[in-house]
């Protein structure tokens, strides 16, 4: 019962009644949020996702006048870092999120200075990669990462936002099994359904089935399956990879999640801006 409970609050969180489902972009926001802000207005995307560097009262304030300057929702604010952060099979395990123990108290403090700053800027989520979240519950690994998780979620909690946790170096079910064991209602799940297929874990339409009650965001990100055993498969433009996106969206929809679909194309300059815009027209048959 506590369990159902736990899951239809963290639902009623994550999903506004009703709408077309609508698109955005991850971006960094420094050193500029307003010029930042004002792509996503340019682009032609109603949201985004931000990457706070500087967190400071200054930047929170310059964000929110941006957001409301241009008309973008910002849904949420992800936190990276402190580094290393090595994302393959090998240094990736050691390096990512909140289960290596020598990084684990660095992350926890940057995901709260996340939090504060999220909330200066209007914003009701926070989302990161936990990391390579050990499959087996009895690792005390795991253990102690479940509890890193509930500690953020809290603080999350506390600031009046959910804790989404991204989906990439877990099996979908590893990480169901991690939320109900935090025990929060506050605390969902990012889908990058790339993401599932580069680490090698999971069929993203499969995937739906798994983490669909707790799906609060989603990464539109196109990508292969693993073929090299020390590297991730690679990603590439949405609609040239693996992701039958057709078949997300329609699973999406069947669930009634009516929240954006955020586009992440991980390259820099003209070429991403190219292939933002293509995702978008690609995208948007489907919503």
């Amino acid at each position: 019962m506590q369990t159902m409970a736990v899951l239809a609050a963290g639902q009623a969180m994550a999903q506004p009644a009703g709408g077309r489902l609508r698109l955005g972009i991850i971006l960094g926001i420094s050193p500029d949020p307003d010029a930042a802000i004002a792509r996503v207005h340019e682009l032609g995307f109603p949201t985004c996702q931000v990457m706070p560097r500087e967190t400071d009262a200054d930047t929170a304030e310059k964000l929110r006048q941006a957001l409301s300057r241009y008309g973008v929702e910002a849904t949420s604010a992800v936190a990276t870092g402190p580094a290393p952060e090595i994302y393959d099979f090998y240094g990736g395990p050691a390096t990512i999120g909140l289960v290596p123990a020598q990084y684990r108290a660095a992350r926890i403090a940057r995901i709260k200075d996340i939090s504060d700053f999220a909330k200066r800027a209007g914003i009701p989520a926070v989302q990161t990669h936990c990391g390579f979240i050990p499959e087996n519950p009895n690792d005390p690994v795991y253990r102690e990462t479940v509890e890193a998780i509930r500690a953020v979620a809290q603080y999350c909690k506390s600031n009046g936002q959910s804790f989404r946790c991204e989906t990439g170096q877990e099996t979908p079910i590893t990480l169901v099994r991690a939320i109900r064991d935090v025990g929060l209602e506050n605390v969902g799940v990012n889908l990058d359904v790339a993401n599932l297929m580069m680490y090698g874990k999971a069929d993203p339409v499969a995937a739906v089935d798994v983490l669909g009650p707790y799906v609060q965001g989603v990464h539109a990100k196109d990508g292969l399956y693993p073929t090299d055993p020390k590297k991730l498969g690679e990603e590439v433009p949405i609609g040239e990879g693996r992701v039958d996106f057709a078949a997300v969206i329609g699973k999406l929809k069947k669930i009634g999640y009516r929240n954006p679909l955020t586009i992440e194309r991980e390259i820099g300059g003209p070429k991403q801006t190219a292939d933002l815009l293509a995702a978008k027209a690609y995208l948007e048959k489907f919503l």
